[in-house]
């Protein structure tokens, strides 16, 4: 396992819906400079090869600072271009066949919506999960939120397996995410909308990994 996966607790993303395409590379260095150490590009309803494009800004960033990059959806655009890790949702095809396409190394994230979503995700053999949305959020418009209280039995199912709360998560909600038993988090809309995003992260990891 990545020891910077294991070690993450702040899991950031560049999502188009939130950043114009010019500010991708600020945007990427600005998360990166607060301590983010896996960060995802997600760029929904996109052509490939602008996708393509995105990605071959913030990729060789992420190298720069030794994080993880990981790409939401296309696992044959990730394995062409070397991403360090892929996303895929519950549509997404089964483990086997995505390890298939991207090979032994990639490290592969699903994200899950219920108890019994992260147990098959354990056993299918993922190497991280997402969990939520624990809040309505923006960012997944009509998904219904899943509330706080499997928190901790899903840390408990996903075992060693990093769990990452996701959905409606910001710097107000935190504590209450923490305290139902989370160990890590996705902020996305919330942290790209802060004027100052690298002192944003520091504040959140601070809360993440207290001294």
């Amino acid at each position: 396992m990545d020891t910077r996966l294991t070690e993450a607790r702040l899991y950031g993303i560049v999502d188009r819906g939130y950043v114009q395409e010019a500010d991708v590379a600020a945007c990427t260095h600005e998360l990166l400079a607060g301590g983010v150490r896996i960060l995802q590009l997600r760029a929904k309803n996109l052509l490939q090869e602008d996708v393509t494009r995105l990605a071959h800004v913030m990729q060789p960033i992420c190298r720069e600072s030794n994080a993880i990059f990981v790409l939401n959806d296309y696992p044959e655009l990730a394995a062409s271009i070397g991403a360090d890790a892929v996303h895929v949702g519950q549509d997404a095809p089964a483990l086997a066949d995505i390890r298939r396409i991207v090979g032994p190394r990639m490290l592969i994230g699903r994200s899950t919506h219920s108890l019994d979503q992260v147990r098959r995700a354990r056993e299918e053999g993922v190497d991280y999960i997402g969990f939520g949305p624990l809040f309505p959020t923006a960012t997944k418009p009509g998904r219904p939120a899943i509330g706080l209280q499997d928190i901790a039995q899903a840390q408990q199912l996903a075992g060693d397996m990093p769990m990452f709360c996701i959905g409606g998560v910001n710097a107000d909600t935190l504590p209450q995410v923490l305290a139902a038993g989370a160990q890590r988090v996705v902020i996305v809309s919330w942290l790209l909308q802060q004027a100052n995003r690298t002192r944003a992260v520091q504040r959140l990891l601070h809360a993440l990994i207290p001294a």
